[in-house]
């Protein structure tokens, strides 16, 4: 069996990558890791460059930050078809050392589940949306019953997850129309694809997977501070992240293309499969409002650069 394919993306907040990726790299499972730096303004790269390990693929330094999807777009043309594509943040770190064997366990109990994602943790507070456990032979996990367009928070997180090849091959690429990244693939698998979604846990809500998404370090707790040449008083990897950091005045702005997009998707004016502009031939083949996307591309372009 082909490895999965990993993908990775940075920004800024080197400290939080380092950890992160060292938990990663850290681990005994087999994967075919791929790095994309969405063009970071502190040591991230240069940090980077410094790893070793023969599961990394690929590392790539985007010249702008596109916005996450599109990041996450580039690496996703790039895998193989038979692959099981699996996604981690970089303020994620796996404390389960087979977390990749754990999920694999779930796909393959239940061939009719696409779409696995990890409760997030705090600072978060990891209320789940409505679920119920389903079970076979010693496997569970929590099937999200709803997944319903514009409730907050009924999605499966995107923090740390997994998506069988069979499903996305029915829903081709996150939308870059809309860019609401897991809150719009969520609804989008549950209402339009013939998979379900839902977390790695067991029946008592306890993740199967431990995570930690600590959001902040002191600088001389960084395993990187070796590549950092930030001064530490007035500058740090953190606030030049939180500077350039986007993503909710993007929702605020642009939220009505989500609901535009859902609209379509009733009415029949589109399927399920999103295109993506690293894929010319997905382009000619579906609908794709190339205006919307490039509304979405420049916004991050002006906004986190």
């Amino acid at each position: 069996m082909v490895p999965p394919f990993l993908s990775y993306i940075t920004f800024n907040r080197m400290g939080l990558t380092a950890r992160s990726l060292k938990s990663i790299l850290d681990t005994p499972e087999d994967f075919e890791m791929h790095i994309i730096d969405s063009n970071s303004k502190d040591d991230t790269w240069e940090y980077l460059q410094s790893l070793n390990d023969s599961r990394i693929k690929s590392k790539t330094r985007l010249p702008v930050n596109s916005g996450p999807v599109f990041a996450l777009n580039l690496n996703l043309s790039k895998r193989r078809p038979d692959q099981y594509f699996f996604s981690v943040d970089s303020d994620v770190v796996i404390k389960t050392k087979d977390w990749l064997t754990r999920f694999m366990a779930v796909f393959n109990t239940f061939p009719d589940v696409g779409l696995l994602g990890v409760q997030r943790t705090a600072p978060y507070i990891p209320i789940y949306p409505p679920v119920i456990p389903i079970s076979s032979n010693g496997v569970t996990y929590l099937q999200l019953t709803n997944g319903q367009i514009d409730v907050p928070l009924d999605f499966v997180h995107g923090c740390c997850m997994g998506m069988r090849p069979e499903l996305i091959q029915q829903i081709g690429y996150w939308s870059e129309e809309t860019c609401y990244g897991d809150a719009e693939l969520t609804p989008r698998v549950m209402h339009y694809t013939s998979f379900k979604a839902g977390y790695m846990s067991d029946p008592n809500m306890i993740p199967l997977i431990d995570i930690d998404m600590t959001q902040m370090i002191p600088c001389a707790e960084c395993i990187a501070q070796g590549f950092c040449r930030q001064d530490k008083i007035t500058t740090t990897c953190f606030n030049i992240h939180r500077n350039s950091y986007k993503n909710e005045p993007f929702v605020n702005k642009f939220k009505w293309k989500y609901l535009e997009f859902f609209r379509e998707l009733a009415a029949g004016q589109r399927t399920a499969y999103c295109a993506s502009i690293y894929d010319p031939i997905s382009m000619a083949t579906h609908a794709y409002n190339q205006e919307w996307a490039l509304e979405n591309m420049n916004y991050y372009v002006a906004n986190s650069n």
